[in-house]
């Protein structure tokens, strides 16, 4: 499989991008980013191709990379941020607009004429609470929403196909992750939450290592029959595999 991941920065993306490189069935990985990749993530041997096309705006895709882009067999999104601060103008352009435009940028590039046996899978990395239909929920809970409602939304002749994954609670757990993607207060908060979470109410928890093995067996085009997968569905279907 060539998979496309964007937000390999992140607490949850740089997991993807290790699951990713473990994973034999992943035969390249292109990483979309707004810059050179830091030198603390995980570089797959020469066995493994792996690119970095940098893209200064989200917003606007030049028809070269939507060209590669679409040269691809999944893409996992993890490219977020926290909504803590943000006015819902600005989150919406990172959570939902970036999202859309990379759909539609897919598409200009080709995907939506490929003879592909299988629809090209795009996998977001959602959250619990999120919600399709409310509006009167948190805001992240409206914008991831209405992103997951737009990619589950895709008609069958778009040949993209959207797999939403809700994770809850979850922590880097490689010493260069933990130390580049949270700040020292929150690292010492997890070793307080993580326990508790992890005990008394673990369908509130997601391991982080579930969590990149999830989204890329969802990459993989496994359990393609479903759309939306909260963290307990996760951990009821990782323990089978």
């Amino acid at each position: 499989m060539k998979l496309l991941l964007s937000g390999s920065t992140g607490a949850a993306g740089s997991q993807i991008l290790r699951s990713a490189i473990a994973d034999p069935d992943v035969s390249s990985i292109t990483i979309l980013s707004r810059r050179p990749l830091p030198s603390w993530l995980p570089v797959p041997n020469d066995s493994k191709p792996t690119e970095v096309v940098i893209l200064k705006d989200f917003m606007d895709y030049p028809p070269e990379i939507a060209k590669k882009l679409a040269d691809h067999d999944a893409c996992i999104w993890a490219l977020g941020t926290s909504s803590i601060g943000m006015s819902e103008e600005a989150y919406t352009k990172v959570t939902y607009d970036y999202v859309v435009k990379a759909v539609e940028a897919i598409q200009a590039g080709g995907i939506k004429d490929s003879t592909h046996a299988k629809p090209f899978r795009f996998v977001f990395i959602s959250g619990e609470g999120s919600d399709q239909e409310r509006q009167d929920i948190a805001m992240f809970g409206r914008v991831k929403g209405r992103t997951e409602k737009f990619l589950t939304s895709l008609p069958p002749d778009s040949n993209i196909k959207g797999s939403i994954f809700r994770p809850a609670y979850f922590f880097p757990a490689h010493p260069n992750d933990r130390a580049n993607t949270r700040g020292l207060l929150l690292r010492g908060l997890d070793c307080i939450a993580a326990p508790i979470f992890r005990t008394v109410v673990p369908k509130l928890y997601t391991p982080i290592s579930d969590l990149g093995r999830f989204s890329v067996e969802l990459a993989k085009g496994r359990w393609a029959e479903e759309h939306t997968f909260p963290n307990a569905k996760m951990r009821e279907l990782i323990a089978q595999l």
